[in-house]
């Protein structure tokens, strides 16, 4: 076990290294920067362009620096835990990420609880119940959750609030906390605002797992090893539980790859749609508006997660199931 963890961790340093430079790439890939781009809004806004202090900003930033030393100055800076200056907030790109960060996570484990605490069970229930009622009635709501994107369904429960029940569903908070600072009445005004993200954002994920662990334990319970264990007497549960289902979580684990980076990009779309104070908007904001350090810092962030959380789903099946530390089935 030791060893495939060490070989799972020589990998990651390439890995976030190659990483590390394409997405600097990218964000540099578009023409011009931010303060090309302010002077653009401030000519055509009819406003005077200072010169001198666009320069001085070009400057302050390395903005004329050769690509390299950029991207030699960035990871150094990203390696110490310096993600630079916001060129629109003139504000630290860490203090900006934090101060939305709390929220961003709060909603993003709300959600994955959610998600896995409906997800297994039904699917384990449709499995074992095949073309039953409940299966059909599950598979019929697992496909327009599939096929409903999330932003669509914050619109319709918008509209909901609005017209039948006269509430905004929009925000975290009540207008009275929007502005105040933490206290247990804010804290209990945040849960009861809290359900709209989490089953909006859910919805997708739910109805997806549901969906994989339904074919991967309809899979497993058509094998040979089941069929021998029911042969020689294994109880119905006990038989279920001890291996199908071990088994078809395996791909229910893997997906944990992806649940690291949920908690920083927060359901974009949907938090702008929605109006939550959280990171998502900030990203888009700030690729919008050319803001490198911002993005990037983003990027980076989203990227490294993404690569850890791969390193824990595979620690996590690894340990559930051997055969993958020892090579005999693909990780």
């Amino acid at each position: 076990m030791l060893a495939y963890v060490l070989r799972r961790l020589l990998i990651m340093v390439p890995t976030i290294a190659v990483i590390s430079f394409v997405s600097f790439v990218i964000i540099q890939a578009p023409p011009g920067d931010y303060l090309t781009t302010l002077m653009a809004e401030l000519e055509q806004s009819g406003d005077a362009v200072d010169l001198q202090m666009i320069d001085a900003l070009r400057a302050r930033y390395h903005l004329d620096d050769p690509f390299v030393v950029q991207y030699a100055n960035w990871i150094w800076d990203f390696i110490r835990g310096d993600f630079g200056i916001s060129l629109e907030f003139r504000l630290p790109v860490r203090q900006l990420i934090w101060e939305r960060l709390l929220l961003t996570v709060t909603i993003s484990l709300v959600t994955l609880m959610f998600t896995y605490i409906a997800a297994i069970p039904v699917g384990i229930y449709a499995a074992t119940r095949q073309y039953s009622i409940g299966d059909y009635v599950f598979t019929f709501i697992g496909f327009i959750g599939l096929a409903t994107p999330n932003f669509l369904l914050a619109l319709v429960l918008l509209f909901v609030g609005f017209a039948v029940f006269g509430q905004n569903f929009g925000g975290l908070f009540s207008q009275e906390y929007i502005e105040a600072g933490w206290s247990l009445g804010k804290v209990i005004d945040l849960l009861r605002h809290l359900w709209i993200p989490v089953i909006v954002v859910g919805t997708a994920g739910t109805a997806g797992l549901i969906r994989v662990m339904r074919g991967n334990l309809l899979d497993e319970l058509k094998k040979q090893y089941v069929v021998t264990a029911r042969s020689k007497g294994l109880s119905e549960t006990v038989l279920l539980f001890k291996y199908p289902v071990r088994m078809a979580v395996n791909p229910v684990i893997s997906s944990g790859a992806y649940l690291l980076p949920n908690l920083i990009s927060g359901a974009t779309i949907t938090s702008v749609v929605l109006s939550l104070p959280t990171t998502g908007p900030l990203l888009l904001r700030s690729l919008l508006n050319q803001d490198m350090y911002v993005a990037g810092a983003f990027v980076m962030l989203l990227s490294t997660l993404t690569v850890v959380g791969t390193l824990i789903s595979d620690i996590v099946l690894a340990w559930s199931d051997p055969r993958i530390r020892f090579g005999t089935v693909e990780a």
